[in-house]
């Protein structure tokens, strides 16, 4: 059984003089699927409002769609054979259309959540089939310049989904956040229609594992749920948490082992083999924590410490979303041209990430938007001469009949990686604000002349405002302990943004186990 959306056929000749189209279209579908991943967070007030949800219910919207992206992307290998790769990339575009339109018309918090899982389905088809489809279209010589252009989709989708969020929410109501997927996503339907073609190294599929999705589906949607929820339920102190826990050894533990004694796995592992794709594996998972951790946690330092509005994050972030897309478009032509040792453009990325970070963590409640520029400017360049090179290595020995699994295990493995970094990030930042609000408070005592100056100029300053005489106390230490929360948050921060980048440094020894350039002539295939 396969769809028949469509059953145009192309010649190699055809495929590669359509390959920049081909790479646009796959990218731009790429781009609005990672735009839903952080678009929704801004509007989350509203929707709570509109559908009288709570916070805790409403973190379903973006869980939900979360957790079916996650389910999805270690299959579009599998499902790009049993469909076609064409099929299916246009089947995973209808599908998130649909989806979209019904999440804006939704008029309760069930069918919203409901409609976004679908969404996230069809979402989870496009990213892994679209860097397929990328590495089949280009020749070997110019593979850098389509993964470039791919790159660029991939680094400033999310980083962009405040900013449009922001936006649309300001000027709008929340449902526009989804109805605007609908004509970028008729067009990319269009493109890839008009220029998409199926894979060339398509596998007979001869029948459905279904012991293997069940799963797969139940051990990772477990596992994107506990990294979810672990920090808002204490972790293992929760027996929720712990629940999800086993769920999801056992679920995984059995997936793997019924993967490799089945005849027709769902997940080919085969080519975890090779040791250059298993090492390009762990730095892709650490790539990941420190993009995602970084897109989460600024926006973050800017709201809550800074009072930024969404838009005006948006606007703080858009520069080096920019810096990132154009290094990217660089490192496509530069890579294309010069045999360079790739291993040394991916090192240089961590040093100028790594100042970045160094840069970051002289960021202050009183920072403003000039203090901001540079630090975001260099960290967009750091991670776009990461992304391309680091893409390039991982599938450099990978067979093209196997492309479409390994991308798909890639960008997984770089998925779960940010989710574990947001995870983990978050548990570390309130240890950390804890520790250090303890830490300011030693300094806090009825003793110390800082401490009664303090509390005189505040008395001055509360009782010129109007405060009724006997409130002024109260009021003083409840903003005293507003400020040594900001500034203990203010630490943490900086702590978060420096283990993002030793995080990055200490994987950069995996890149012993990767080739040179010149090691690289067989990736993709010369057409």
């Amino acid at each position: 059984m396969t769809m028949a959306i469509g059953a145009r056929e192309f010649t190699p000749e055809q495929i590669y003089s359509n390959r920049h189209w081909i790479a646009f279209t796959v990218t731009l579908a790429a781009m609005m699927e990672l735009l839903d991943t952080s678009i929704v967070n801004v509007a989350i007030s509203q929707i709570m409002g509109n559908l009288g949800a709570t916070l805790e219910e409403v973190t379903w919207v973006s869980t939900g769609y979360i957790v079916a992206n996650v389910i999805v992307l270690p299959l579009s290998g599998w499902l790009s054979n049993y469909f076609g790769r064409r099929n299916y990339f246009m089947g995973s575009i209808i599908l998130f259309i649909v989806a979209s339109f019904f999440c804006g018309n939704a008029s309760t918090l069930e069918s919203l959540v409901f409609w976004r899982i679908v969404q996230g389905l069809g979402g989870g088809g496009l990213i892994a089939t679209a860097q397929a489809s990328i590495y089949e279209a280009f020749p070997s010589k110019e593979l850098s310049a389509g993964m470039a252009i791919f790159g660029l989709g991939i680094m400033v989708g999310p980083t962009l989904g405040p900013t449009v969020g922001g936006y649309i929410t300001y000027h709008s109501s929340w449902p526009w956040i989804f109805y605007i997927n609908l004509p970028f996503g008729l067009i990319a339907l269009l493109l890839a229609n008009h220029y998409l073609p199926n894979s060339r190294f398509k596998q007979a599929v001869h029948r459905i594992d279904w012991v293997g999705i069940l799963l797969l589906a139940v051990g990772i949607g477990a596992l994107q749920i506990m990294l979810e929820r672990g920090e808002h339920q204490q972790w293992f102190d929760s027996g929720e948490i712990q629940c999800l826990a086993a769920l999801t050894i056992f679920s995984l533990v059995g997936f793997i082992w019924h993967e490799l004694h089945t005849d027709h796995p769902v997940v080919d592992f085969s080519p975890l083999k090779d040791r250059q794709f298993s090492a390009s594996l762990i730095f892709s998972f650490v790539l990941g924590m420190a993009l995602f951790g970084t897109i989460f946690y600024l926006p973050l330092y800017l709201q809550s410490l800074l009072n930024y509005n969404a838009w005006e994050t948006g606007l703080v972030i858009l520069p080096g979303a920019i810096s990132s897309g154009v290094t990217m478009a660089v490192m496509g032509k530069t890579l294309t041209k010069l045999q360079i040792d790739l291993r040394w453009i991916a090192i240089l990325g961590v040093v100028i990430f790594g100042i970045s970070m160094y840069q970051h963590q002289t960021f202050t409640t009183e920072s403003g938007h000039a203090d901001f520029f540079w630090p975001l400017i260099w960290r967009g360049v750091g991670l776009g001469m990461l992304f391309v090179p680091l893409n390039a290595l991982a599938m450099a020995r990978i067979a093209p009949e196997q492309i479409a699994g390994a991308t798909g295990l890639y960008t997984l493995i770089r998925q779960l990686g940010g989710s574990v970094g947001i995870a983990a990030a978050a548990t570390q930042f309130t240890h950390l604000q804890a520790t250090f609000k303890a830490d300011i408070s030693l300094s806090v005592s009825e003793f110390s002349q800082t401490t009664r100056d303090y509390e005189f100029l505040m008395q001055q300053l509360l009782a010129s405002k109007g405060i009724n005489y006997a409130d002024i106390p109260e009021t003083m230490y409840r903003l005293l302990d507003a400020q040594m929360t900001a500034q203990a948050s203010m630490i943490a921060f900086e702590h978060l943004f420096s283990q993002f980048s030793l995080a990055l440094v200490l994987a950069l020894p995996l890149l012993y186990f990767m080739p040179t350039a010149k090691n690289l002539d067989r990736f993709g295939g010369d057409h």
